[in-house]
């Protein structure tokens, strides 16, 4: 990358001191007839690296997306909430909270139906836990671990947020939608539809100027425009059946990666070409993607056959492969603050792992509700977050 013009420094200078500020939403746009849609063609990047949205936070380190996430770097506005990890229990319609010093459920909350996901807000003090099925989001205080009045929202499959703060964005699974809403009371700014099936997971580039979404039963991805709120790229993933699911760029910027559990692995994009992706087998039922606090390794759980593989990413090699003792289900989750324990849900066992990052071994299993699927880790480093159970800049 070729170090900052004289433009930029001008627009890093006014992005210091605009660029945390959210902006208030426009656009309208309601539903569309999808029969009326056109599929977009992929497309190169018209963008360059340093040509960031307008209003989004520039980059601690242009060569590093998670510069901002090392051991214990914790915003202000988090660093006094209690450490949790938050379970949503898709079929007991609850959320587990866990202690993380003693590895004990310390509450269950009932929220609505089938929650999927708990998802941290841009400006880190809100928890969202998305009700899929009960059409709603219930909010939850981080601070005080009380829950607030649910916001009435249709099919919150996953929830993230637009890099300058301005937007949310559900990601409506069963509707085929993703919709564009305020950040704070989830009014609808602009809904687009879409012609895959199951929009699930996201993630966005190092200029925010694009985000790609994997389409979990119709096998195949999608490239959207930030600001414009358009689809403008789409392709059928190269294998039968195929079923992405968590997407995540790495910290260089540059490699996209896209868990398939049906594939047993995961892509290997180049986000702003969008060209054809390239598998890397990593083990049965891919699944969830985290970045180590490092910036040097990806876990990725393998939920098929209870194992979770580390990819080293300035290789872009396989190194290690963990195996979680009397197997398990390993799926979503996240980073401990100081980077030494990953935590996963365990989708079909009813039960919660932590993870040491050093050696793979298992610290605890913890029984837990139902279904548990999208947890939590909060609070963690960063200074803002872009959804899911948490990615942070």
């Amino acid at each position: 990358m070729t170090g900052p013009t004289p433009r930029t420094v001008r627009r890093t200078a006014l992005l210091a001191v605009a660029g945390v500020l959210l902006a208030t939403g426009c656009g309208g746009g309601g539903h569309h007839d999808e029969a009326a849609d056109r599929t977009p063609r992929p497309h190169a990047s018209s963008h360059t690296p340093d040509d960031g949205l307008p209003g989004m936070p520039p980059l601690l380190d242009p060569h590093d997306l998670y510069a901002a996430d090392r051991p214990n770097a914790l915003s202000p506005v988090v660093k006094d909430f209690p450490s949790r990890v938050y379970v949503p229990n898709t079929n007991s319609d609850t959320v587990s909270v866990i202690d993380p010093k003693t590895y004990k459920v310390i509450e269950t909350i009932k929220v609505g139906r089938q929650p999927q996901h708990v998802v941290p807000s841009w400006d880190l003090k809100t928890l969202w836990v998305n009700n899929d099925l009960g059409h709603s989001l219930t909010p939850l205080n981080p601070a005080t671990g009380k829950t607030g009045k649910p916001v009435a929202v249709h099919d919150p499959y996953n929830l993230y947020f637009t890099p300058d703060g301005r937007y949310a964005v559900v990601m409506a699974s069963k509707d085929r939608e993703l919709v564009f809403r305020d950040p704070h009371t989830m009014a609808v700014k602009k809904t687009v539809p879409v012609t895959c099936r199951g929009v699930n997971h996201a993630d966005f580039s190092p200029d925010g100027r694009y985000f790609i979404v994997s389409c979990e039963f119709s096998g195949e991805l999608l490239k959207v425009d930030t600001a414009a709120m358009k689809v403008t790229g789409q392709q059928k993933l190269p294998f039968k059946g195929a079923m992405p699911q968590d997407v995540k760029i790495a910290s260089d910027g540059k490699t996209w990666y896209v868990a398939d559990m049906m594939a047993d692995g995961v892509w290997v994009l180049d986000g702003d070409k969008f060209t054809e992706p390239r598998l890397m087998r990593t083990g049965k039922g891919a699944h969830g993607l985290y970045v180590s606090r490092d910036s040097k390794s990806m876990y990725i759980s393998n939920r098929g056959e209870g194992t979770i593989s580390v990819l080293d990413l300035p290789s872009r090699k396989l190194v290690k492969k963990w195996k979680l003792p009397h197997g398990g289900s390993p799926d979503m989750g996240g980073v401990s603050a100081d980077g030494k324990v990953l935590w996963l849900s365990g989708r079909y066992n009813s039960e919660v792992y932590a993870v040491d990052t050093g050696s793979g071994r298992q610290l605890a299993r913890i029984p837990v509700g139902s279904g548990p699927h999208g947890l939590a880790v909060y609070p963690q480093p960063g200074r803002y977050s872009l959804g899911h159970t948490g990615i942070f800049r």
